[in-house]
């Protein structure tokens, strides 16, 4: 049997020989594994003295002495050294047991059978190895057969699937991985066996039956898995498998080590989605708040979070901040508006949608109450009922879990309040679908986090756009309404201002009527945009148009216009210290304080200003320019071009002095006054602007308002990137017979020729009906001329929309209204003119001073007479 045993058997490790002594003591049988064991032939061996041969010299005798007694019958049992002749005579330790036995003719022999004891030393310390690997190992090791069953599996891997390790024997991988993996475990099993390739790092997940795996008892790692429906644990190994021979190299099975590295797996998966929540923050940071448009904001919110974060997505905003009314801080949190029959009314405003015809995101019982409970179209106004977890979110602020739809298709939703500065400003829903992993804590951080940044995004959009609404409503309150009209101009204008995204700048313009049938022109731009410097054009042109009834010299109400403006940038509105004061001496602001300052001055409170006064009569234009574009002036036939009008300095640097420069314009003369906004922009320098301007006015001469539109149709505007105010006049002048001039000699005779003059100009002009009201306030003005003026008097009668009488004077003393007493004779010129007249007032003028007063002409209906009251004023 031990001759015929198959190739890797037992005998082939623990190395058993057997041979046979004969009745003389003599080695009568040698087996091909004795001659193995001992390395002699069997013709070496036969014939020869086991004890001479094998055993050394001295311990020969006791050795003949063993012989002998086993010869007599004697079974012995022992540990016997011997030479092995084919190492060199090295030494050996065999383990032998003889049995007596006889002969075929009855004489007494032995049979002897040999095991070298240093294979069994080696065979018991590879068991021990063995056992020490495969059973002390923290690690779940299994052996599988060449059938795929278990052959053995260590106490780890039984602790995991339950039971003890023996009775995992005959299981398959079946009994332990769902359907899937078990078909690729065994396939890769199958592939190992018959091409002997190792496989390492095998990923395999799969459940711990019973769920209770604790902490500690899983194989390779001491953190439970997560769960799976169905109450078990789920779990990640990794696996290492390999092919496992016998002695002769015979494939015996697969053998194979099992790490769990569900611990691992969690914390990859931690990190994977750290990583992707840190990513879609940034991409947040980038995406979300570039415009200011609240809807526009909402669908970058979305484009951030689908398919990134979520499959479904939409958002929600208080219908109120959509339509811009006016509310008290906080009381867009839905505590304050919310009614019985659910929250305050919303628009829906944005949709997302990662799954192709998905519907939008509602989940039944958590839109608006209807039959069929449909959620809210793109662009509808709704409102959530009072009971549902979106209503519910809105009112508390937090974060709401939402039940998955009846039909199964989203599995979670976070309903996430918008909340801005503790301000709830809408509701974003976020969900996703069957299939995706639920939402767990980090998500709802990181859903809370998205919707806060654009809440503060859409808050902002909501302040900026009150601001910029009510910057607009200013600056255009403070435009001059429709076209304005003046004596002997035609006047067509232009104000575009900037879009939404350049804000509100502060370009202006003015026609303001003068005494004489004069007209101011005048055209500026503060520097900087917004709210600020909407205010400061206001002020601006309001002190504009005080220094103008003033009736100032252009150049004066410049250099007035310069005091108001830096007296506005500086603290205090007016006070322009430099930091003295205090009871600790001189106090200098710091540097940052400076810049500051300075930044905010140039900003706000520098502008530039183009102010012009024509006088019909002659026909000239005065021009003062603090730092702004050259006017333009297209006259019939010729070529368009800039007046050359010194540029000076901007209002609010002061320092400098304003130049006045004095223009004859002919008749139908083309004057253009305009901001810098027509010309420049970031892709066309000054230069070519005003080559541009000059080209679009030359040309054949057209209505005015067709005028203004082709300027603005031909230039190059890039009209959004800053305010365009366009002021343009067609030159007429009032024709001689329309004005009535007359000096008069310094004597008394001369207040009753002004009354002649006057009542014939009137007469000839067929304004009979006002010949008695002028010849008595002539006679006043010329009277009072007479009496506190010097030098030669002139009268002048201009008529155009109203009637205006002028005394001229060299007094410079300029006339004031009193009330007389009653013992008075004199005094009640003035109040009298004040009763008769529309308006009246003085003027300085380079050689003394102007009288004037202004009537209505006569539309047909009787004149008014002054009533009691307004007679007794005068006593």
């Amino acid at each position: 049997m031990w001759q015929s045993s198959p190739p890797g058997s037992i005998y082939d490790y623990i190395r058993v020989a057997s041979f046979s002594i004969g009745p003389d003591g003599l080695i009568e049988q040698w087996s091909s594994r004795a001659a193995g064991l001992f390395g002699m032939a069997s013709t070496e061996a036969i014939g020869r003295d086991p004890v001479e041969a094998f055993m050394p010299a001295e311990l020969r005798s006791d050795g003949h002495r063993r012989v002998g007694e086993i010869l007599d019958g004697k079974e012995w049992t022992g540990l016997v050294p011997f030479r092995i002749p084919a190492e060199g005579g090295a030494h050996g330790v065999a383990e032998v047991y003889v049995m007596p036995s006889l002969t075929g003719r009855g004489e007494r022999a032995a049979l002897c059978i040999v095991v070298d004891v240093r294979a069994l030393r080696r065979i018991e310390t590879d068991l021990a190895a063995s056992q020490a690997i495969f059973g002390q190992s923290p690690f779940g090791f299994v052996l599988f057969g060449t059938d795929f069953a278990v052959v053995r599996a260590n106490q780890r891997f039984a602790t995991v699937f339950g039971g003890a390790a023996e009775d995992h024997r005959g299981r398959t991988v079946e009994d332990y991985l769902p359907r899937a993996e078990a078909d690729r475990l065994s396939a890769i099993l199958k592939r190992v066996l018959e091409t002997g390739e190792s496989v390492t790092d095998l990923q395999l997940v799969g459940t711990v039956p019973g769920g209770t795996a604790s902490v500690g008892t899983v194989p390779g790692g001491t953190a439970p898995g997560g769960t799976v429906p169905g109450g078990t644990e789920r779990r990640h190994w990794s696996m290492n498998l390999y092919r496992v021979h016998s002695g002769a190299g015979r494939p015996v099975g697969v053998a194979g080590l099992a790490t769990d590295v569900t611990r691992r797996h969690i914390a990859a998966r931690e990190a994977a989605s750290a990583r992707r929540n840190l990513a879609l923050l940034n991409e947040a940071s980038a995406r979300i708040g570039n415009s200011l448009d609240l809807e526009t904001t909402a669908r970058e919110l979305l484009d951030v979070a689908v398919p990134g974060f979520c499959d479904l997505a939409t958002v929600d905003l208080y219908q109120g901040l959509l339509t811009g009314e006016e509310a008290a801080p906080g009381s867009w949190a839905p505590a304050h508006r919310e009614s019985a029959g659910g929250s305050a009314e919303l628009r829906r405003v944005a949709h997302a949608s990662a799954v192709a015809d998905a519907l939008p995101t509602a989940v039944a019982g958590n839109g608006p109450s209807g039959p069929d409970d449909l959620p809210p179209a793109l662009g509808s106004v709704h409102r959530f009922p009072f009971g549902s977890p979106c209503a519910a979110a809105l009112r508390s602020g937090r974060v709401e879990d939402v039940p998955g739809d009846e039909m199964g298709f989203v599995q979670s939703t976070l309903a996430v309040p918008m909340v801005a500065h503790d301000t709830v400003v809408g509701l974003v829903q976020f969900s996703r679908t069957k299939g995706s992993e639920p939402f767990g804590e980090r998500d709802r951080a990181l859903a809370t986090e998205l919707a806060a940044r654009a809440a503060v995004c859409i808050d902002n959009g909501r302040l900026y756009r009150r601001e910029h609404e009510r910057a607009l409503i200013l600056q255009r309150s403070l435009l001059p309404p429709g076209d304005p009209e003046a004596a002997g101009l035609d006047i067509a204008c232009r104000y575009l201002p900037g879009n939404t995204a350049t804000e509100v700048g502060g370009d202006w313009f003015d026609v303001i009527e003068l005494p004489g049938h004069r007209t101011a022109l005048v055209v500026g731009d503060v520097m900087g945009r917004g709210l600020r410097a909407a205010v400061a054009m206001g002020e601006l042109r309001t002190a504009v148009r005080t220094l103008a009834l003033l009736d100032l010299e252009p150049a004066e109400v410049l250099s007035a216009l310069d005091e108001v403006a830096r007296g506005l940038g500086s603290p205090g509105g007016g006070e322009r210290s430099e930091g003295l004061g205090g009871s600790g001496g001189a106090q200098w602001p710091s540097r940052a304080a400076q810049k500051s300052r300075e930044a905010d001055l140039s900003e706000v409170y520098l502008a530039t200003c183009v102010y012009a006064v024509y006088d019909p009569v002659t026909r000239r234009c005065t021009f003062a320019n603090a730092g702004h574009l050259p006017p333009a002036v297209v006259e019939p036939g010729r070529p368009a071009r800039l007046i050359d009008v010194p540029p000076g300095m901007p209002l609010g640097v002061g320092g400098e002095p304003f130049e006045e420069v004095e223009v004859e314009l002919t008749e139908n003369a083309l004057l253009t006054l305009y901001t810098d906004g027509l010309v420049e922009s970031r892709d066309q320098p000054l230069d070519e602007g005003l080559d541009a301007l000059r080209a679009a006015l030359t040309g054949p001469q057209m209505e005015l308002e067709d005028a203004c539109d082709h300027v603005l149709s031909t230039l190059d505007t890039r009209h959004g990137e800053d305010d365009i105010a366009l002021l343009m006049a067609r030159i007429q002048g009032l024709p001689g017979e329309a004005v009535g001039d007359w000096r008069l000699p310094r004597e008394p005779r001369s207040v009753g020729r002004a009354r002649e003059l006057a009542r014939s100009q009137l007469v000839a002009w067929d304004l009979d009906e006002l010949v008695d009201t002028t010849e008595l306030l002539v006679s006043e003005l010329v009277t009072n001329a007479l009496r506190y003026g010097e030098g030669e008097i002139r009268l002048r009668l201009l008529r155009d929309r109203t009637l205006v009488c002028e005394v001229w004077d060299a007094g410079l003393v300029q006339p004031r209204r009193r009330r007389a007493r009653d013992t008075d004779e004199g005094g009640r010129g003035l109040q009298l003119v004040g009763l008769l007249s529309a308006a009246w007032g003085s003027r300085r003028t380079p050689r003394g001073k102007t009288v004037w007063f202004e009537l209505a002409l006569p539309d047909g209906a009787p004149a008014a007479e002054l009533s009691v009251e307004q007679l007794l004023s005068m006593y």
